[in-house]
């Protein structure tokens, strides 16, 4: 990952004789894969704390006890019960799209946290226009989560894949609305200058339009993501499982692997944009980043232990006929805000 100041990975490398190019490769090859390393460790971990989450809020006696001590064994027993599932292909079903659908869910929450910055000195790469490159990579997954309904060859994936592009584009439209209440705030489109904007003059979420325009991003975060309430595209009471009904083993777990992944990024991304990023005080930025966003991801979890699922209809009419509007009056009571109080400069 990139440091900040004179003695960069780059250069770094450059010392073995490398040239400048090349260095540039191998610093990017570097960073890429601590990225991955990461985020598959915290996947990890997140499907532990979400199994001891719901276990203390439902009273759930599995997740309580199972797994040795603090659980930790029932999380291992899972992935090697993945791996060692077998992959099944369905007969009549399109097979390249079947196989390449569980990577296009994946990879966009893996290409977007490449350009978060975990601390003013830390991140792999600081994109000019990060806020953008974030807001185009986001919208892949629908690509993938409706290829994978229409290759399953299977009426209700088909279905899960259909809700699910609908409900995505539906809260898509507020979620990237309330982002651009930060931009309007910061002004700018830097994911590091939004930080030090907040550092400057206090986090975005003590502004009262900014605060609504949090509620709005964490709504849109959980349709984003596809929890509860937000969870039609694969609610099992109607559909089996939704868009991933045929898949098994190893590509079941990649879509496993892309939720959780997803919800890490949207968190790391809710405490950049309102919280301060790595802003605080006595330890280092990069703690301050972590303990802000599994403070998100823990309110994410509660939420989705305590309510119950909305109705399809219920979510469309919520998403359009009520926060939508509400974002864009939000968008301009946060312009008419900034001009009065003169902006974060």
């Amino acid at each position: 990952m990139k440091e900040a100041g004179s003695t960069t990975l780059a250069a770094w490398l450059g010392r073995f004789g490398l040239p400048g190019w090349a260095a540039e490769v191998a610093r990017m090859f570097i960073a890429a894969v601590a990225v991955l390393v990461l985020l598959l460790l915290v996947v990890l971990f997140l499907v532990w704390l979400e199994r001891k989450v719901s276990a203390d809020i439902q009273s759930r006696m599995g997740p309580a006890r199972v797994g040795g001590r603090f659980g930790v064994l029932q999380t291992v027993a899972d992935a090697i019960k993945l791996l060692l599932k077998e992959d099944i292909i369905p007969a009549q079903g399109d097979r390249w799209l079947f196989l390449v659908a569980p990577a296009i869910v994946f990879l966009p929450a893996y290409m977007a946290l490449v350009t978060v910055p975990f601390s003013g000195r830390l991140v792999a790469e600081d994109l000019a226009v990060g806020v953008v490159y974030v807001i185009a990579v986001l919208t892949l997954p629908t690509i993938g989560l409706m290829m994978a309904g229409w290759a399953s060859n299977n009426k209700y994936s088909l279905l899960g894949g259909i809700r699910a592009v609908a409900q995505l584009v539906t809260y898509e439209v507020p979620f990237v609305v309330a982002i651009l209440c930060v931009v309007i705030a910061a002004d700018s489109l830097s994911l590091t200058k939004i930080v030090r904007a907040q550092s400057e003059h206090g986090w975005f979420i003590l502004r009262l339009p900014l605060l609504l325009a949090f509620i709005i991003y964490l709504i849109g975060a959980l349709s984003e993501t596809n929890r509860l309430p937000f969870d039609l595209p694969e609610a099992e009471s109607e559909l089996v499982a939704g868009y991933h009904t045929e898949y098994s083993g190893l590509r079941f777990a990649m879509f496993f692997l892309g939720e959780y992944a997803m919800q890490f990024f949207v968190a790391a991304l809710g405490v950049l944009l309102f919280l301060g990023g790595w802003s605080g005080p006595w330890l280092p930025g990069e703690f301050w980043f972590l303990i802000k966003t599994f403070a998100l991801i823990l309110l994410i979890m509660w939420i989705r232990w305590t309510y119950p699922r909305l109705r399809i209809d219920q979510v469309m009419h919520f998403g359009w006929k009520f926060l939508l509007p509400v974002a864009l009056l939000d968008l301009v009571w946060t312009a008419a805000w900034e001009l009065w109080k003169g902006g974060a400069k």
